[in-house]
């Protein structure tokens, strides 16, 4: 008879090692998920401060620390610069190699270090010192040198690092990226920071084109299928097939008064070539502003099963047309 374990095992061993994986993860998101609530129960004394001290600088915000806590770094520079906050990361040993001629006077250093000893920091510091540049720190130790030396201090609450051997930096550099969103959406709040404003800092990619507007997008000018209320319905077409849009504007003293599609013609089909066109156009178009997000316009068409939309101004006048179409290359959906 042999000894060797059946394949039957097997499936028993991998349910019990997928419990221990999910386990762990479960522990590391409790530990870190109650360190970040204890941090929001009690946020660091200096934290206005900061906000304010931010928002009446003349410069920017310089970040910099070195390992993970310069990754984290980084991300907070980033997300700074994208909100309406100038910043940018320094990297602590570079800066002792000549990059501290990027820091100025009229600049804030953020400095970032958990056990706020950090030999590389140093550099950095003693120039922040030298020419007086307000300098915040970020620690989870109150006491070190980093923490005394800086003019500003956000600790960190005394919480356990997630990892199994407690050293790796896990729920510190959880907690230091929560700290850097808060800083960065406080800042956003106070400066009245709008979509329109993050769509500057963010033109490109999937982003960019959700938060694209419709004047970014509409045809406008000779494009636009406009017709008055007397044009004879054999023109009206013409003008529809040759702008290519399956739709006619009506306009009446500049101001759109109705608009033609397709539905409108198959229901006055008997009648069509002996009428005019405000006699088959529907009244109250669905329209949108030029400032309009092209994602909104997109949800317009959708909800009201249509592919085109007029745009218009303030007076109601027709300045542009946006089709389906041109949304969907432009990547919104």
């Amino acid at each position: 008879m042999s000894l060797t374990p059946t394949s039957a095992s097997a499936p028993e061993s991998a349910d019990r090692s997928c419990t221990e994986i999910l386990a762990s993860a479960q522990r590391v998101l409790s530990v870190e998920a109650a360190a970040l609530a204890q941090m929001g129960e009690d946020l660091p004394g200096d934290f206005a401060p900061v906000i304010n001290l931010i928002l009446s600088a003349k410069g920017r915000v310089i970040v910099s620390g070195i390992g993970k806590s310069g990754h984290i770094g980084r991300k907070i520079a980033a997300t700074f610069a994208s909100t309406g906050t100038p910043s940018y990361f320094v990297h602590c040993a570079e800066a002792s190699h000549g990059d501290l001629g990027m820091v100025t006077p009229a600049d804030i250093c953020l400095l970032i270090s958990n056990s706020g000893e950090t030999t590389e920091l140093q550099d950095i510091l003693a120039h922040t010192r030298r020419f007086s540049i307000p300098t915040v720190a970020i620690s989870s130790k109150p006491d070190s040198t980093l923490m005394r030396a800086a003019d500003y201090r956000l600790c960190l609450p005394p919480a356990p690092e997630a990892c199994s051997i407690g050293m790796a930096p896990t729920t510190s550099t959880t907690l230091t990226l929560a700290l850097g969103d808060a800083l960065a959406v406080a800042l956003m709040e106070q400066r009245g920071f709008l979509p329109e404003d993050f769509r500057v800092f963010h033109p490109g990619g999937k982003l960019g084109a959700q938060l694209a507007t419709v004047a970014q997008l509409m045809h406008k000018g000779e494009d636009l299928p406009l017709v008055s209320r007397e044009t004879m319905m054999p023109d009206c077409l013409l003008t529809m097939t040759s702008k290519g849009f399956g739709i006619a504007a009506v306009v009446e003293q500049n101001q759109l008064v109705g608009v033609i599609s397709d539905g409108d013609l198959r229901r006055n089909m008997a009648q069509l070539m002996r009428t005019t066109a405000g006699d088959i156009a529907s009244a109250d178009p669905v329209t949108v502003a030029p400032d309009t997000l092209a994602a909104e316009a997109l949800a317009i068409m959708n909800a009201r099963k249509i592919s085109v939309l007029m745009v218009v101004d303030a007076a109601k006048a027709p300045v542009g047309i946006v089709h389906i179409h041109d949304l969907l290359r432009a990547g919104v959906a």
